[in-house]
């Protein structure tokens, strides 16, 4: 069962900031651009990640073999860990880019794609009861609609993003708060599967997109 969730949306509209709601004990970020994260107390709910990988709960990297690596360690070694953040997975392709920008021709943009499904490789194959919320930057295309940030129409052509994600949210900001809108209604790019949010608009918490996802899975219906 693969439990990925993708998080899209503008700077400074809540992406990073819902992952406060998730016990830090149970979560681990890999944060891509090595930023601070922008809720109190971060760094003493978030230690980095020490050398064998079997403690700590936070580690720093755009590079696309050593977040692979970390996922897999994750999922295969820290079974105390039920909540996996890549924030934001976006800057494996800019990053990516800048290393080529003065390279010619168009290989580097295949092997820019290449990068980004090595980072995600491992997400089809976590464990049931790991959760995995990748959030990424948003741009709009030609017809207004939204879609994740790339780096161009040669890496779309190599990389479906949103086809990797069961679950997309994207953050909306309605009079100073947070809110996610659940369902795609033709401008932003957001799915989930029938019945699992009634409503367009929830609140900017991951915790209780997990609760809702688990009650969702485990529901039984008593009309089949």
């Amino acid at each position: 069962m693969n439990n990925s969730i993708l998080i899209l949306g503008d700077s400074g509209t809540g992406k990073s900031t819902a992952i406060r709601t998730l016990p830090p004990e149970e979560t681990f970020i890999i944060n891509v651009v090595n930023k601070p994260l922008p809720f109190r107390g971060f760094q003493k709910k978030f230690t980095k990640l020490s050398a064998d990988g079997l403690t700590g709960n936070y580690y720093c990297t755009d590079d696309a073999n050593m977040i692979r690596k970390a996922i897999n360690t994750v999922n295969n070694k820290r079974p105390e860990i039920k909540y996996l953040v890549i924030d934001d997975l976006g800057y494996v392709l800019m990053n990516g880019f800048m290393r080529r920008a003065l390279n010619k021709g168009y290989d580097r943009f295949s092997e820019i794609g290449h990068e980004f499904n090595v980072a995600t490789e491992s997400l089809k194959d976590l464990r049931e009861d790991l959760f995995c919320f990748v959030t990424m930057h948003i741009e709009t295309d030609k017809q207004g609609k939204t879609k994740p940030k790339t780096v161009g129409n040669m890496v779309d052509q190599y990389v479906c993003i949103e086809g990797k994600f069961t679950y997309i949210f994207h953050t909306s900001v309605i009079e100073s708060k947070y809110k996610f809108i659940t369902k795609n209604d033709g401008i932003h790019m957001a799915k989930t599967p029938l019945g699992l949010f009634e409503e367009r608009l929830i609140d900017n918490d991951l915790m209780m997109i997990v609760n809702k996802i688990n009650e969702y899975n485990n529901f039984e219906d008593i009309n089949q």
